[in-house]
């Protein structure tokens, strides 16, 4: 029965028998080997070469973990083919076993330099061949095991890092998503401790813009030109806001809503804020411009802007967002309400945290719905 390389489940890696390739003229000779190994446990896998030119070819595709080499054969010198196995990639490294009936030092110091392993005079002892093929076999499958699990090695080290690398972007991936969802600081509190404190803030400000006319002309725009409209101008709000450093909360159909000394306070978060929105009403009154020219309707924008004490954390399980509570944004959303298109409405309270230069048109006491009468302001420059 013919063994073949099996996997070994608990390593992965190829089980090797051990395989005995005798290469002599006789077939005498070959047969008495045979009958030698025959037995033998583990198993031992035999083959004969009768023709000398067919050595390596038969070595080549049999794979042996050892040959047996006649020195004295019709046509072919036996030190010739040893150097031969030497040359050749597939047996430079076999173990080579010189089978021969001379017993000459000297042929045995050649069988060495050509690049035999060991030498034996035929016929030997049955113990002492198998003992020899053992050895050489032992040896040689050591070696081929362990070239195969450095092998195998390099290839989980190198599939190791591509899934560490994949890891990384996908863990960069997730961070960014998140980033995009919540504030920096919120992100950073919510991966190490999953859960995000809410925090009352005593100053912070508040900006709510709004649409004006924009249900009217939304009805004259497709699906498609509506939201990608709504994509510029709200893609264009996050970048000013990113810029001054006002973190973005939300969009509420064509209002959008920003903070600013939130979640992390700064001296000049109500100032960042002012410029804020004076460059979302100036951004919507140039491309208000632009689309009137070409004769298409366009919305304009109303702002309001406060400053108070509020409340921010993050509420829900799915999907959830970062939100602010309190007087100060309710009194915000209302300062918009009570606004004009291409205006910034701001309280008497924001104003006092403006710059002396600011430049801000009073309106005086104006009505407000469940707040009485407020103070209010239009801010035109800093």
């Amino acid at each position: 029965m013919s063994l073949s390389p099996s996997h070994d489940p608990r390593l992965g890696l190829q089980v090797h028998p051990v395989r005995v390739l005798l290469v002599d003229d006789q077939r005498i000779v070959g047969e008495t080997v045979r009958r030698m190994l025959t037995g033998h446990t583990p198993e031992i896998e035999f083959r004969l070469c009768l023709d000398p030119t067919a050595a390596l070819a038969m070595a080549a595709e049999f794979g042996p973990t050892v040959i047996l080499q006649d020195l004295v054969m019709p046509g072919v010198n036996g030190l010739d083919l040893v150097r031969a196995y030497r040359a050749d990639d597939a047996t430079k490294r076999v173990p080579i076993i010189v089978l021969s009936s001379k017993e000459e030092a000297a042929t045995k110091a050649e069988s060495f330099a050509a690049g035999a392993h060991d030498y034996i005079v035929k016929l030997p002892d049955k113990l002492e061949l198998l003992a020899r093929i053992q050895h050489h076999s032992d040896a040689f499958v050591h070696r081929i095991e362990r070239d195969e699990a450095y092998e195998m090695l390099l290839q989980q080290q190198e599939l190791l890092g591509q899934l560490l690398e994949k890891v990384s972007e996908e863990k960069q991936r997730s961070e960014n998503l998140l980033l995009n969802i919540l504030p920096e600081a919120v992100a950073s509190e919510l991966k190490e401790g999953g859960v995000v404190r809410a925090m009352r803030f005593e100053l912070a400000g508040v900006l709510f813009a709004d649409f004006c006319d924009f249900t009217a002309i939304s009805h004259t725009m497709s699906a498609h030109e509506l939201v990608s409209e709504l994509n510029e101008c709200f893609s264009a709000f996050d970048r000013i806001a990113m810029a001054h450093g006002v973190e973005k909360l939300k969009t509420i159909g064509d209002g959008y809503l920003c903070v600013s000394g939130v979640p992390e306070s700064r001296p000049d978060s109500l100032v960042s804020l002012a410029r804020a929105a004076l460059e979302i009403r100036d951004h919507i009154a140039v491309r208000r411009r632009e689309k009137m020219a070409g004769g298409s309707p366009y919305w304009d924008v109303r702002i309001g802007v406060h400053c108070g004490p509020l409340v921010a954390g993050v509420v829900g399980l799915h999907k959830f967002a970062y939100d602010v509570w309190g007087d100060t944004v309710n009194l915000a959303s209302r300062l918009e309400s009570a606004g004009v298109p291409g205006r910034v409405n701001i309280s008497d309270e924001f104003r006092a945290h403006l710059p002396a230069g600011a430049v801000c048109e009073a309106r005086g006491l104006v009505a407000v719905k469940g707040k009485g009468m407020v103070e209010m302001y239009f801010l035109d420059s800093l």
